[in-house]
């Protein structure tokens, strides 16, 4: 059976206070209470800077048995080096404490900017060095460099399977090149709703999906309807279990090898507006992957 995992992007926003979060909830405790209304939750600063150990240890705390969080890669790999000489960067991220989160790390979630061009050489490169479970990621964590001393964690409790997927922003992505490495390297597409603002194929690459909503019709802001999100839970429902959207956005006209079943990651960062827990609620709802969490009302539809 596939595993349905649908949460937000980041937990730490000023305007869901007093909307989603209590108003008597102090912030120490807004992790707490987020990851027991939803079943996951990306973690974002990690794109702004490295973090440190003693903050995934506490996160891992801070969260309930069979949560998960998603982590996505440093900005400085991605968007400054572009890519480029990616193993040294590689093993400050995988030494920064991510580890620590065990068996609540889900997939690495890498987003290259909008104006990165597909260049199959500089991706592949890239591609050929994410580590696949815990065990090589440990041994990439143990070659970081000097100013990581001091601010690493270096142990794993076990060998566990570790996932990627990236997200592009870029037309010339359209290439069935690009379709060919991620299913080389087993790395997801992102499938990104930007509110039209960039590209949003939908090529299935790994034995897993994973879903951004930015925003239906307003880039980080807008909310969804309910027409568009029964959509997406007929998109799930089909990757879920094994297909495919009759009515997909694809790059190749090759199809993915066959499966019974696909976990679907998918993460709402609508949060101008508080909308993206609210929605993934609903979202949830709708696929019936919601009965296990407590109630939780919109104070402003009420």
């Amino acid at each position: 059976m596939a595993h349905l995992r649908i949460g937000i992007s980041g937990w730490r926003y000023e305007p869901w206070r007093k909307v989603f979060y209590p108003h008597d909830l102090a912030q120490a405790r807004e992790l707490e209470f987020a990851s027991r209304n939803l079943p996951t939750i990306e973690i974002n600063g990690s794109f702004y800077s490295l973090q440190r150990p003693k903050s995934y240890q506490a996160w891992y705390d801070a969260t309930p048995p069979d949560f998960v969080f998603s982590h996505k890669g440093n900005r400085f790999l991605t968007h400054m080096k572009r890519l480029r000489d990616p193993e040294g960067p590689l093993c400050n991220i995988f030494a920064s404490g991510v580890l620590a989160l065990r068996e609540k790390l889900g997939p690495f979630l890498w987003q290259l900017p909008p104006n990165f061009r597909f260049d199959a050489d500089l991706l592949e490169g890239f591609l050929r060095l994410l580590p696949h479970d815990t065990a090589a990621a440990l041994a990439m964590a143990q070659r970081h460099d000097a100013r990581m001393d001091g601010r690493s964690y270096l142990e794993i409790d076990r060998k566990r399977k570790l996932r990627h997927a990236l997200e592009i922003r870029h037309e010339s992505f359209n290439n069935p090149l690009f379709i060919k490495l991620l299913r080389k390297y087993k790395v997801a597409l992102v499938v990104a709703d930007t509110a039209g603002k960039w590209p949003d194929f939908e090529d299935v690459t790994a034995d897993f999906m994973y879903l951004r909503l930015h925003g239906e019709k307003e880039l980080y802001a807008g909310g969804y309807t309910d027409a568009a999100l029964d959509d997406w839970a007929d998109r799930i429902r089909a990757w879920s279990t094994g297909g495919q959207p009759k009515n997909a956005r694809l790059i190749s006209a090759v199809a993915p090898p066959q499966r019974a079943s696909r976990d679907v990651f998918c993460y709402f960062d609508n949060d101008i507006k508080v909308h993206a827990p609210f929605d993934a609620r609903r979202l949830l709802a709708r696929l019936g992957a919601d009965r296990d969490l407590p109630a939780l009302d919109d104070p402003r539809q009420l």
